[in-house]
């Protein structure tokens, strides 16, 4: 096995540490050890899925946590409990809609970009990792560093702390900062980096499309920050760099275009020799498209381990995919001695986590009293309500008023957020109805007179959404047939649209008057939009991204 210098950063792991590795894996066998390159994702009650975790012994899990913060404590300590080698326990910590359902609500990293104070971003992250490790979660698969670049980029979107390198790249360090010292593993990604393509990796292996001296500039800038800060991990994307691997090999054809989740020269080459990185290295999800349209899963899941890879990131049939990895093994395909390495730096982090000192997760009480401390309560909503930006507003309609807007037709398509069943109402028509304004909600085919009403407002509620190509503002599907999608009611009536979520909407709206960008839709943010709305606070964000999507004719 090559050697890996444990006492190095980012492990930098002591004496005692660095034995309990070695001696853990040499008490492995070949089964165990290759159950540990797995991370697995969990959803749902704990019975309906505990003996099976605790019988496959993977590496860890990734909770799709509930809000029953009893049960999720419970789960934690029996999995810690049940283990003779500690789990990791993962999840997406990324504010907004993607925080535990029982913690404090928090902008997500486009919010947190738009407020632009390193100090906010320091504070949310703290109270997010706090609350992680207080119900036994120790691994985040954040920050985001890609970059806002392809307007349309669904996948990038609200995800990301925006367009500027400078930007990101301080957000993201002061993210990494605050979860590691607080008990959370942290991971920059999507390597070797994503928004330059419009496109969705859950649906298709997208493209970094910069020149090599391009993506160092940017990318390689991004990461190369990440890792002199210590960050654990890096998540490797299903994403093409064909630049870089046409720099080795000119004629290098279709491999130009492998996904950096398989590809050796990726990630053992450029990430490992050329940026030095010395952590973990996981895959994306190992269901994507992104990776599925590069090959059959026989080939690509040994491929993910042998490329560089050191976890392979959920699987619909583990014992299925264990004997993939067996039969690899059996052929050639994947040596020894890469898994071993690869086990090592799963160890490793979970050494520097202290996972090694077999310590429990929290009890409820103490998990109760961080989640419910009232000094990040007050936190959060201090940052949420710096985080509202006024695009423009060329009518001047603001501040609104029940005596001059009294009356409002409401147009929205809801809240939209990958995971749930279906869309989930906004909060907003009744926020406003408590202020003294007549809303009147719009159902598709209802006949409209514009004299009616005293303002129009558009509620839009996409955040950043998986498999779906695209978010655009479908008037259609909002007005419910032809003749509604093409009416724009702005020359009549005081038009305001509000954007919840993805922050391009004057691309299809360009000549509304008034727009503003709130980037998340937890109800902490609906009301700070009705707060600043009303007069009562000021519009303090700055745009992370160009909303006006580069067009002068949305400006007007």
């Amino acid at each position: 096995m090559a050697h890996i210098d444990l006492a190095a950063a980012p492990f930098n792991l002591d004496d005692e540490a660095m034995a309990w590795v070695s001696a853990t894996l040499a008490g492995l066998g070949p089964r165990d050890k290759l159950a540990q390159l797995f991370v697995l994702m969990v959803r749902g009650a704990p019975e309906m899925f505990l003996d099976n975790v605790l019988r496959f012994k993977p590496g860890g899990i990734t909770r799709v946590f509930t809000p029953d913060l009893e049960s999720e404590i419970g789960l934690a300590r029996d999995l810690m409990s049940g283990s003779a080698i500690p789990p990791l326990i993962s999840a997406d910590l990324e504010g907004s809609r993607m925080s535990l359902p029982f913690g404090t609500a928090v902008p997500n990293p486009l919010g947190l970009a738009a407020a632009d104070d390193i100090a906010d971003t320091e504070a949310i992250a703290t109270i997010m990792a706090r609350e992680a490790h207080a119900v036994g979660l120790n691994w985040s698969f954040t920050p985001v560093v890609d970059i806002n670049a392809a307007f349309k980029s669904a996948i990038v979107g609200t995800r990301s702390y925006g367009s500027d390198v400078d930007r990101i790249e301080r957000h993201a360090l002061a993210q990494i900062a605050a979860f590691q010292a607080n008990g959370v593993a942290a991971t920059v990604k999507h390597w070797p980096g994503e928004g330059f393509d419009d496109r969705d990796q859950h649906l298709v292996t997208t493209v970094n499309p910069l020149s090599f001296a391009e993506w160092d500039e940017k990318f390689g800038r991004l990461y190369r920050a990440a890792i002199e800060a210590g960050v654990l991990a890096v998540m490797a994307g299903h994403i093409a760099f064909p630049a870089f691997v046409r720099e080795l090999d000119p004629h290098a054809g279709v491999e130009a275009f492998r996904p950096a989740s398989i590809s050796a020269v990726l990630n053992q080459i450029l990430l490992r020799r050329r940026l030095g990185f010395n952590g973990l290295i996981v895959s994306d999800a190992t269901a994507m498209a992104g990776l599925g349209d590069w090959g059959p899963r026989d080939v690509t899941l040994p491929e993910i381990v042998s490329s560089g890879c050191d976890v392979i990131l959920f699987s619909d049939d583990p014992d299925a995919d264990l004997m993939r990895l067996v039969s690899a093994i059996a052929d050639g395909r994947l040596t020894q001695e890469r898994v071993d390495e690869a086990v090592t730096r799963i160890l490793a982090l979970k050494a520097k986590l202290g996972l090694h000192k077999a310590q429990l997760p929290p009890e409820l009480e103490t998990a109760r009293a961080v989640l419910g401390d009232p000094a990040s309560a007050i936190t959060a909503h201090s940052v949420t309500s710096r985080v509202p930006t006024l695009v423009k507003d060329t009518q001047n309609l603001l501040p609104l008023s029940p005596e001059r807007h009294h009356r409002v037709l409401v147009f929205s398509g809801d809240i939209v957020m990958p995971l749930a069943p279906g869309p989930v109402a906004f909060s907003m028509p009744e926020r406003l109805e408590r202020e003294g304004f007549a809303v009147t909600l719009y159902t598709p085919g209802m006949s409209v007179n514009p004299r009616d009403f005293d303002l129009v407002l558009y509620l839009f509620g996409d955040e950043t959404l998986l498999t779906r190509s695209s978010i655009f503002l479908d008037w259609m599907k909002l007005t419910g047939n032809l003749f509604g999608a093409m009416h724009r009611y702005w020359h009549d009536v005081p038009t305001l649209m509000i954007s919840f979520g993805f922050p391009y909407y004057l691309y299809d709206a360009p000549g509304v008057k008034t727009y503003i960008n709130a980037y998340g839709t937890a109800e902490p943010l609906q009301e700070a939009v009705v707060e600043a709305l009303l007069g009562r606070t000021q519009f303090a964000g700055n745009s992370p991204v160009d909303a006006f999507c580069g067009s002068e004719q949305a400006r007007y």
